[in-house]
């Protein structure tokens, strides 16, 4: 009878990974000294900003204290001299209709960013679409009013407004305001459109739409960026200013902007700090919040412009 043998199994050990070598121990880096250069620069944005909030906190405070305290420490402001009954004075003074200017101006912001963006947009579609030297002069020319300080039109506008019947009238302040913004508008338009492909164009062209409906349905929505900079830029110049609605419009005229509603209500009171500084803060804290709020959508939108897509 043959015997079966079985081999012998045999174990094998599983091999120990290998030894890691030890990694040396991070050396602690340094980081250099502030050059003289960052310092300087600091020191200047620190003074800048000084410049900036030094005034502003000033309006701000005093617009809750009385009199005396103003006029003894205007740089302070204490439990006992608080007080909210100055802004609530400013709030229904009859020199000043605060809710009224805020009404009036509110309506020429609206229509002025819905007049200019509409007459700025399709210039701009055609400079930046052009290739000769014409579409270039042109943009040039409109460009060439960021150079011209509006306050020196204001004579040639007058007499024309007045020849058309237009001045004291919301009309003429519109049409003039929608001028003046027509620059900025038109450069930055023009910068942000460089940057969209012509492939849209003529993807619409081949569904077969013409120009205008090409850029109004195509193009436009996506220039939402730069279309809230103009909207922030325009609100805010429009909120401010005082010399054109003033000789524009006129007192005569009965219609109140907010920066010309101040200037009447503290017109006669300019010695009564109670009176001055509240009603200056109402002016002014729409558009500093407007302005925080939509800041972003400024670096956003001149970003976007300037970078070749």
């Amino acid at each position: 009878m043959a015997t079966t043998t079985h081999p012998t199994a045999r174990v094998t050990e599983p091999t120990p990974p290998p030894a890691r070598a030890a990694r040396p121990a991070p050396r602690s880096r340094r980081r250099p000294a502030p050059g003289v250069g960052t310092v300087l620069k600091w020191v200047v944005l620190a003074l800048g900003a000084l410049v900036m909030l030094v005034p502003l906190y000033i309006m701000v405070i005093n617009a809750f204290k009385p009199q005396d305290a103003i006029i003894s420490s205007p740089l302070a402001i204490t439990p006992d001299t608080f007080s909210l009954e100055y802004l609530q004075a400013a709030l229904t003074s009859e020199k000043f209709n605060v809710v009224r200017a805020y009404g009036v101006t509110l309506l020429f912001v609206a229509l002025v960013n819905v007049c200019g963006i509409a007459l700025a947009a399709p210039v701009a579609y055609v400079i930046a679409r052009g290739r000769s030297k014409w579409h270039l002069g042109l943009l040039l020319l409109f460009v060439s009013g960021l150079f011209i300080p509006g306050q020196v039109t204001l004579i040639p506008v007058v007499f024309v407004l007045r020849v058309l019947g237009l001045i004291n009238t919301i009309p003429g302040f519109i049409l003039f305001e929608t001028a003046a913004t027509l620059p900025v508008t038109i450069f930055l338009f023009a910068a942000y459109l460089r940057t969209v492909p012509r492939d849209i164009d003529e993807a619409a062209a081949l569904d077969g739409a013409g120009k205008i409906r090409a850029f109004w349905s195509c193009i436009f929505p996506i220039m939402k960026p730069v279309v809230a900079t103009i909207v922030v830029l325009n609100s805010i110049s429009v909120w401010n200013d005082f010399v054109s609605p003033q000789i524009i419009l006129g007192p005569s005229s009965g219609i109140y902007t907010v920066t010309t509603g101040v200037y009447a209500a503290v017109g006669e009171f300019s010695t009564d700090y109670t009176t001055v500084f509240p009603t200056l803060l109402l002016a002014v804290s729409p558009a500093i919040l407007f302005f925080v709020l939509m800041q972003r959508h400024i670096i956003g939108g001149l970003v976007a412009g300037a970078t070749k897509g």
